[in-house]
This record gives C-alpha cells, sequence and structure tokens, in this order.
C-alpha cells in the first residue's frame, strides 16, 4: 500500500488521536502511556497548526493516519527560536521511510517559519530512531537519567538538537 506525507488538517484528528494511542500503548517510543483525552489532543493539535508550526502525517491510501510528525513550541520570550519535536509510526508503517520524510518535512518547515533549533528526546533504548535523528544532524548533548518511569522501570533517553 502507498503511503504519503501531507500537512495535517482538521480531518485527520480523530485518526492522529487513534494512532497516537496505538503507539502510546507500546511503551517504548513515546513518555505517553496513553494518548491523552480527546479534548486536550484537539486542542494541542489546533494550536499547533494556529501557532504556524509544523505538524504533518503520513497517510496510507485509504486516508487513516499510519505516523505523524510535529514541532511544537517552547513558551518563553526567550525561547521562540526553538521548537520541540516529536515523531511515531504505528508498527506496520515503520521501516519504509515515512520517519525520514515526515522528518524533512517538518525540519523544512521548521526552518521556514523561523526556528534556529530543534530539540528532541529519544529513549536510549531506541538505537534506530537516534540512528535517524544523527542522519539529520541532531546531535546529542546529553543523558537525561530517569527519563520516564514505566510500569516501574526507568529510562534513559538522549537529549537532542538541530541548530540552523
Amino acid at each position: 500500500m502507498s503511503h504519503s506525507v501531507v500537512s495535517t488538517d482538521e480531518h485527520h484528528f480523530e485518526s492522529l488521536h487513534k494512532a497516537l494511542d496505538v503507539v502510546a500503548r507500546e511503551q517504548k517510543y513515546l513518555a505517553l502511556t496513553q494518548a491523552p483525552p480527546w479534548e486536550q489532543s484537539l486542542a494541542f493539535y489546533r494550536n499547533v497548526l494556529a501557532a504556524g508550526f509544523p505538524h504533518f502525517v503520513a497517510v496510507d491510501g485509504s486516508g487513516k493516519v499510519v505516523g505523524w510528525c510535529d514541532v511544537s513550541p517552547v513558551f518563553g520570550h526567550s525561547r521562540v527560536h526553538i521548537g520541540v519535536l516529536g515523531i511515531a509510526l504505528l508498527p506496520e508503517a515503520r521501516g519504509h521511510g515515512l520517519g525520514a520524510q515526515l522528518l524533512q518535512a517538518a525540519i523544512g518547515k521548521s526552518w521556514a517559519r523561523g526556528l534556529t533549533r530543534i530539540e528532541l528526546s529519544v529513549r536510549a533504548d531506541n538505537p534506530k530512531a537516534k540512528a535517524l535523528y544523527e542522519r539529520f544532524g541532531f546531535e546529542h548533548e546529553g543523558l537525561l537519567r530517569r527519563a520516564s518511569l514505566i510500569d516501574g522501570t526507568y529510562h534513559d533517553a538522549h537529549a537532542m538538537a538541530l541548530l540552523r
């Protein structure tokens, strides 16, 4: 099945929320273990788009969201040049180059929007994702020890950033 990467629109929100919940429940890739309540997710999606920040989805031939990448704002007057990257794919969409396509789209729109720094954290036990970020020029800035606690187990994360 073919996939495409497109700018997120309102009609993607429901499918995007479902995809977020699937990936969160894997308890391996996100800081969340389930999707936030619908109203909270809806507000986040709308705020990111209204502020002109990057938000892209990967969709399959039927229009189902199978992945996403967003760069959300960091609040604070002295941090308006920074965005925080979030990205994930459903299990069946991994390994097809969609992560790279999503990342490329989000980085391009971040630079066009005027951002000069994109930050992310990636769990230390996710070397494939870390390697993808490194391919795009993200550099390791430190180790976030015990960055998350899931089912009684702590997980470290790498703090990474890409500078324009």
